[in-house]
């Protein structure tokens, strides 16, 4: 996104007004230009056929529609979609597209590269580079559903990022998404996952949305979950679920855990014990995950027929639980695979090359030297 211009599709409806207001316009034209880019899905100002010329003139001068360039899609056998995207500067992020019997949904990235540092996932190889724009969001979302010509009705904010390391983007994403005027997607279509900050949990609970939390658990004790994520050496088990019932009491909704099933490690009689006591007192369900495999990592699903037993064990503790269908193995399906993969001209990492990249021009700006790295 250019530094000198603002997102126009981060505008609320309410916001599209005010700007009419401010650049002398008709009320009535923050409806036709607010419908264009969240019902329509234009990519450019001149496509807003019912818009006066010298009012996209205005908005093009002061706003940009954040570009979401589509680089690349693999489609499995299972005829589950992943896309790479191009951003303005130059980042890759990736979105998966699936089909379910409800519908379908979407897994987008909220950020450009993670820096949660969870040892089982290609996201945060390289860590973070920046945060997503509320444009860049959208654009996953807009550019698939343009693609594929069909209608998605459920957003799972699960991709490469931690969203609630994003909150304010994010939560102004759900929002539009939400919008009678545009793609009117349920809330309780909406699923965020986090990795589990306190402070933004509490904050989320306060904003009165209808999404699913899901928090990103993968172990039911300590010890484990600090060999996993390295949150978990600054965030307990006991603050976490502390949060957890704080956030279920304020708003009443079902808690989804996510649990990624790693073969000898966290797939015992123990772990079901563990798990039972640490779930006692919440309307929760757990979401078993077969971790998938990464080339850079070496943990491993277990079978099939120890997750089955696994999920027999919870369930005969009275636990709710489901085991989350393996989708798009066969085209780098795992959160961050596919961008991880994607090489440049020279054979280079895109994410990590980027970072250095301009974290040198920053630099070389500020300063007016050159800077060798």
């Amino acid at each position: 996104m250019s530094e000198m211009k603002k997102d126009i599709r981060a505008l609320s409806r309410a916001e599209m007004e005010d700007l009419m207001k401010r650049l002398s316009f008709e009320r009535f034209r923050a409806d036709q230009v607010f419908d264009w880019l969240h019902g329509k899905l234009v990519s450019d100002f001149s496509e807003m056929k019912n818009v006066p010329g010298k009012l996209k003139e205005a908005l093009s001068t002061e706003y940009e529609i954040t570009p979401v360039k589509k680089e690349l899609v693999q489609e499995s056998s299972d005829g589950t979609r992943k896309y790479l995207f191009r951003m303005a500067d130059d980042q890759m992020i990736e979105s998966v597209l699936m089909r379910y019997e409800h519908g379908l949904s979407i897994c987008v990235s909220s950020q450009a590269g993670c820096r949660m540092g969870c040892r089982f996932c290609a996201s945060t190889i390289g860590g973070l580079c920046r945060n997503l724009a509320v444009g860049e969001l959208l654009g996953q979302v807009y550019e698939v559903s343009k693609d594929g010509g069909e209608r998605i009705s459920n957003v799972v904010i699960m991709g490469t990022g931690e969203p609630l390391d994003n909150y304010r983007n994010v939560l102004t994403f759900i929002r539009l998404l939400n919008e009678e005027r545009g793609l009117h997607i349920s809330q309780r279509n909406i699923t965020l996952s986090t990795c589990g900050l306190p402070e933004k949990i509490r904050a989320l609970a306060k904003e009165e949305l209808q999404i699913t939390l899901a928090v990103s658990l993968h172990a039911a004790t300590d010890e484990k979950r600090r060999k996993l994520m390295p949150v978990a050496d600054s965030v307990s088990l006991k603050e976490l679920m502390a949060v957890c019932h704080e956030y279920q009491d304020a708003g009443g909704r079902r808690l989804t855990f996510e649990y990624s099933l790693i073969a000898g490690f966290n797939d015992t009689d123990e772990d079901v014990r563990s798990l039972k006591a640490l779930l006692s007192g919440l309307n929760a369900h757990v979401n078993l995950i077969p971790v998938n495999p990464v080339r850079e990592r070496s943990f491993r699903p277990p079978d099939a027929g120890a997750v089955r037993a696994f999920q027999n064990k919870l369930e005969k503790n009275h636990i709710n639980v489901t085991i989350r269908r393996e989708l798009g193995q066969d085209i780098d399906g795992a959160c961050g695979q596919l961008r991880r993969s994607f090489k440049t001209a020279e054979g280079v990492c895109c994410a990590e090359d980027l970072c250095k990249n301009r974290y040198r021009q920053k630099k070389e700006h500020e300063s007016g030297q050159p800077v060798f790295q």
